[in-house]
């Protein structure tokens, strides 16, 4: 039986001497007011593991665990002042860069890695996540008349499925616009859904040797030029795969190259995806496996829900968001060290439920149904004193 806190343990994995590194380069220490950034990253981290919805939670759940609170590097739980004005006031890129260094180490484990595809380009999943907040609560979050909202858009490096690049904007900015300034590596590929696929953009990413495939959008007014043969006897769902190029002075001013256009059977959907890309030698079946598997993405986005925000600020809004992929980054390491078959929405439940728990965490990740082992209690030991002479 461990003598701390499954909670404990989880943050005794974070690198804190990268962390002091950044508080010491951004200075984020000082008139903190006795509530330091160590402190203030641990609380924001209960906030998303115990799924806190107030600084009130946040305060309260920390002051529950007196006992534990040295083991979380922190000498006494926050107040709830003290945790909203430093969400107000705290610089959020401290939390980003730190995530950042984290993924620079973590995204190394070759637990992480995904051999799946043959190609040798490195792939990454493009897409975009929208959070919706109250506009008379937000005012800064323009959105819409009525509503307010802040746009994620994520990059995620395929063989980790974390993100490797986010970019966080109003709600207003369109996909496309929103990946302009995405930094891509030559002969990379890049996985889309039909929002960004604005010919322009997938002209910059040609122009840098960047291969694409792309959902396309149901108007697209093209010619085909060549109609390649489909396999035979195997992969059924493989519908059309042909050589296509854009009609309208408009349209191939902006991309006058030839695309390569395939349309797949989305039996699970029930529905045809007809996708474009640059590259003109794969099969179209990896194709059609390459956009299947930005649906991957879906499992980050559902991690990302955040259904309350415990501060009206944008500073405070992107504290949390970042706290968040950090969560999601923690999570992916410890699923990643588990013998057990862990989901990561399972994972994240169970620690919900046993975040104070003093159990070893490497043999609760491994075997999480078995029972803890017993030690024996020395009180039970006066019970002799009962024994007849």
């Amino acid at each position: 039986m461990a003598n701390i806190s499954l909670f404990s343990q989880i943050i005794s994995k974070l690198d804190r001497g990268k962390f002091t590194q950044l508080v010491s380069k951004k200075q984020t220490d000082k008139h903190n007011k006795g509530f330091d950034s160590w402190t203030h990253l641990v609380s924001m981290l209960f906030c998303q593991f115990a799924k806190s919805s107030s600084v009130r939670d946040i305060s309260n759940g920390l002051r529950s665990a007196t006992g534990n609170l040295n083991h979380l590097g922190i000498q006494k739980a926050p107040s709830k002042f003290s945790v909203s004005y430093q969400n107000k006031n705290r610089d959020h890129n401290l939390f980003k860069e730190y995530y950042f260094s984290l993924l620079e180490s973590l995204g190394q484990l070759s637990q992480f890695k995904r051999v799946k595809f043959r190609i040798k380009s490195k792939i990454f999943l493009l897409d975009s996540t929208t959070i919706s907040l109250c506009l008379s609560l937000f005012d800064w979050a323009k959105y819409k008349t009525a509503k307010g909202a802040v746009k994620m858009h994520t990059l995620l490096d395929y063989e980790g499925q974390l993100p490797v690049y986010v970019n966080i904007t109003d709600g207003k900015t369109a996909d496309n616009k929103g990946a302009v300034d995405i930094p891509l590596q030559k002969g990379s590929v890049i996985v889309a859904d039909r929002f960004y696929n604005d010919f322009n953009l997938l002209n910059a990413w040609d122009s840098n040797q960047i291969f694409f495939v792309v959902r396309h959008k149901h108007n697209l007014n093209y010619l085909t030029i060549k109609e390649n043969k489909l396999p035979e006897n195997s992969c059924e769902h493989i519908l059309i795969d042909e050589i296509i190029e854009l009609k309208g002075l408009v349209s191939k001013g902006k991309y006058h190259k030839k695309f390569r256009r395939v349309a797949i059977w989305d039996e699970k959907n029930q529905q045809t995806i007809e996708l474009i890309t640059n590259q003109m030698s794969w099969t179209a079946n990896t194709i059609s496996e390459l956009y299947k598997s930005r649906w991957q993405i879906e499992i980050i986005k559902n991690l990302l829900h955040i259904k309350s925000f415990i501060g009206t600020t944008k500073n405070a809004v992107m504290i949390q968001i970042w706290t968040a992929l950090i969560t999601i980054l923690m999570l992916k390491a410890l699923k990643a060290m588990a013998k057990y078959g862990w989901h990561l929405s399972n994972l994240v439940a169970f620690i919900r439920l046993n975040i104070f728990v003093k159990i070893d965490l490497h043999i609760w990740l491994d075997k999480p149904f078995d029972e803890p082992p017993k030690e024996p209690n020395e009180r039970y030991i006066q019970g002799l004193l009962f024994k007849k002479q």
